[in-house]
């Protein structure tokens, strides 16, 4: 399991409303507990520590803007059924591919 935890704050100057404010998030994400679910935990993590993951935008759920949201790196956000959730037997890959367009591999 991984989870995310972004707090509310002011936009900088790579986000695109400077000095507004944007809302924070908590996402809990799923990996399975194998040799591959590892590697791409450690991918995401990359990913994350490089500002990949999220972005500020309009929320999909919800419909505001100047939220915290993915940022085109899929996730799963479910131990089961839904698009969310398992099991995807092509999740992994997709991801890995998601990731190296971010340059991450």
């Amino acid at each position: 399991q991984i989870q995310y935890s972004i707090p509310a704050g002011i936009q900088s100057a790579q986000h695109p409303h400077p000095g507004q404010r944007h809302g924070g998030t908590y996402r809990d994400a799923y990996l399975p507990d194998n040799a591959e679910g590892r590697h791409v935990a450690s991918l995401l993590r990359r990913a994350f520590d490089a500002r990949l993951v999220f972005t500020v935008g309009m929320s999909r759920t919800t419909g505001l803007d100047n939220q915290v949201t993915w940022n085109d790196i899929h996730h799963k956000t479910s131990t089961y059924g839904s698009p969310f959730g398992y099991p995807d037997p092509t999740y992994l890959a997709r991801v890995r591919g998601e990731l190296k367009d971010k340059g991450i591999e």
